[in-house]
């Protein structure tokens, strides 16, 4: 599993450096304003990223929930999970997704 940031990602820290930081700083303020851990937190936006059917976002979230100690099965199951709100065509995408980033990750 790459640790590296996503190009676009680089490129606009690069190009607007202080925009980039107020994101950044945004999502550190929302990630200590309450109880949830990280773990949870990268859950519970790995599920609003497949609900906007949004597929960097999707492997984004899928990664960091996996470096904050998610196992698949949880990653899994906060994807299945949706099946009555978003439906099954769109878990079974975000599932796909979120695949690409849990085989990159095992030891090859």
């Amino acid at each position: 599993m790459s640790a590296q940031k996503p190009k676009l990602y680089n490129a606009l820290e690069k190009r607007y450096p202080r925009y980039i930081e107020a994101v950044e700083a945004l999502g550190k303020a929302v990630t200590e304003a309450g109880p949830l851990d990280e773990k949870t937190l990268h859950l519970i936006h790995l599920a609003a990223a497949a609900a906007q059917r949004a597929e960097g976002a999707v492997h984004s979230h899928t990664r960091r929930a996996l470096k904050a100690g998610a196992s698949e099965q949880e990653i899994e199951h906060a994807l299945i999970a949706l099946t009555s709100t978003i439906g099954f065509p769109q878990v079974t995408a975000a599932l796909s997704w979120a695949h690409d980033i849990i085989e990159d990750s095992k030891p090859k």
